[in-house]
């Protein structure tokens, strides 16, 4: 290679890897095609390996075509390209172009063809590609293991992946963080927990990973000891963890450790960098009744997304500040935010909390009309929820009928204990006559109306009410007292 091609060869190297010029993929190309580098393997594997970086694997592609004799290492690099951004299915079909030209595959090979055959989650296909590897004698390499691995796992196949998993010589913190997730994901939390206590070093993504598990099985003072326990043995909690643990410590009121989280966040300045961060807080401190707190923490932060604004809406309703919620909502339009399904629930709920009826229906309608978000069962639990409160029974009941999906017993539950309060008799027995179509189980429903036909003194009806229950073999919960 002469020295002037040596130096354009560096500088389309330096100009892929530039942080502000590598996004000026046409340019460099046509800097490389003037100096002759237009079928160097090297420079265009390089060519490639940023295209897939970017998700630019269309671009990659026309110039894979046009490379008269690729070798193994650009076909790696577009196979890898395929397993990040796809479409998958190209990395296999690659993998047939270098078995028909009669290339030899090697350990760089197969990773990304089984990353390919995860992100497919087609097992049949995956089980041919460890064949092959088994075949060329490739098995050996840990990259490829963890692939394997990782295909099993994605796949379900866990006592497959446990098995691989024991015999590995040397098992990485990675591998082992993918096996745990994989077995909670199954809802085999005592055996994630099992694998976890028995790793000799951890990142602190296998704690987030562990503590992510147990919260999400319901089990949050697990949950919330483990995340001690990674405290106290030096691991520094990250973003990832804050979004984790702070949600737990809302649900089981552990006011103190939120609090020291929120200290935490604020000595290293995260609260200021990570928008999800603060969304945490703003949730955490909302639920523990901290308005003022989670008041400043929003105001606070430098960029809100719909997140954030539907989080201190939803903070506001879960107060029972209705109209301060109703006001940010408005204040959220103004700024030209675009509000979601969620933002919806939650200034709907607003209303709910703060009688306001008449604006509750002008939001509602205008989810349709102005916003193109199409109701859910949430958006009409809120509303059946608000006009029922404030006495529109008749209305609330038009709304469910008017539903184009089928009621829940959360709605004519609402319903029910509208039509109890505003002495809708007729009403109430329609409700919970659905209410025991949706619930056969449910032995709360059939005393509801039960005590709807004993306080008008329909003693038949209430005679065949408990006839009804003894056919459907529902018994009456004993009650119980709290102390």
């Amino acid at each position: 290679m002469s020295k002037a091609c040596f130096e354009a060869e560096r500088r389309v190297l330096r100009l892929l890897h530039g942080h502000k010029t590598r996004t000026q993929l046409p340019q460099i190309h046509g800097y490389s095609v003037r100096h002759g580098l237009d079928q160097s393997n090297q420079v265009l594997a390089h060519f490639v390996s940023v295209c897939g970086a970017l998700d630019k694997m269309a671009y990659a592609n026309r110039i894979f075509r046009q490379t008269l004799n690729p070798n193994i290492i650009l076909i790696n690099s577009m196979i890898k390209g395929y397993s990040l951004c796809g479409p998958f299915e190209q990395s296999l079909h690659l993998f047939s172009l270098l078995k028909s030209r009669g290339i030899r595959p090697d350990e760089y090979t197969f990773a990304p063809l089984l990353k390919s055959c995860s992100n497919l989650c087609d097992f049949r296909l995956g089980q041919c590609v460890h064949a092959e590897l088994i075949r060329v004698g490739f098995e050996c390499f840990a990259s490829i293991q963890i692939a394997i691995v990782e295909l099993y796992v994605t796949c379900e196949r866990m006592e497959d992946a446990k098995r691989l998993f024991d015999g590995m010589s040397y098992r990485d913190v990675v591998v082992s963080n993918l096996i745990i997730r994989g077995f909670c994901k199954m809802g085999k939390i005592d055996m994630g927990l099992y694998l976890f206590r028995q790793m000799t070093q951890r990142s602190t993504v296998s704690w987030n990973s562990m503590i992510s598990c147990l919260a999400q099985g319901g089990r949050d003072s697990e949950a919330l000891k483990l995340f001690s326990e990674m405290w106290h043995q030096g691991f520094e909690p990250d973003e990832a963890t804050v979004v984790i643990v702070l949600p737990v410590c809302a649900r089981l009121g552990a006011i103190d450790v939120g609090n020291r989280i929120h200290s935490y966040l604020g000595s290293r300045g995260l609260m200021q960098d990570v928008i999800s961060v603060g969304n945490s807080l703003v949730d955490f401190c909302c639920k523990c009744g901290n308005l003022e707190i989670a008041w400043n923490i929003f105001n606070e932060m430098p960029v809100k997304n719909v997140v954030s604004w539907n989080t201190m809406i939803t903070g506001l309703a879960f107060n029972g500040k209705g109209e301060a919620g109703v006001n940010l909502f408005e204040e959220m339009m103004n700024k030209g935010v675009n509000p979601n399904a969620a933002t919806f629930v939650g200034v709907l709920a607003c209303c709910t909390h703060s009688g306001l009826v008449e604006r509750g229906r002008e939001l509602f309608s205008s989810m349709t009309s102005n916003h193109q978000i199409h109701p859910q069962l949430e958006h009409y639990g809120c509303m059946v929820d608000l006009l029922g409160r404030n006495g529109c029974v008749r209305e609330a009941h038009a709304l469910i009928r008017s539903m184009t999906m089928k009621p829940n017993a959360f709605l004519w539950g609402s319903l029910l204990s509208a039509c109890r309060t505003y002495g809708d008799v007729e009403l109430a027995e329609l409700a919970a006559k659905e209410l025991i179509n949706l619930e056969t189980w449910n032995s709360g429903n059939y005393v509801l109306l039960s005590n709807i036909y004993a306080e008008e003194g329909r003693w038949d009806e209430v005679e065949k009410v408990r006839v009804l229950m003894k056919d459907k073999c529902v018994k009456k919960a004993p009650g119980q007292s709290v102390i």
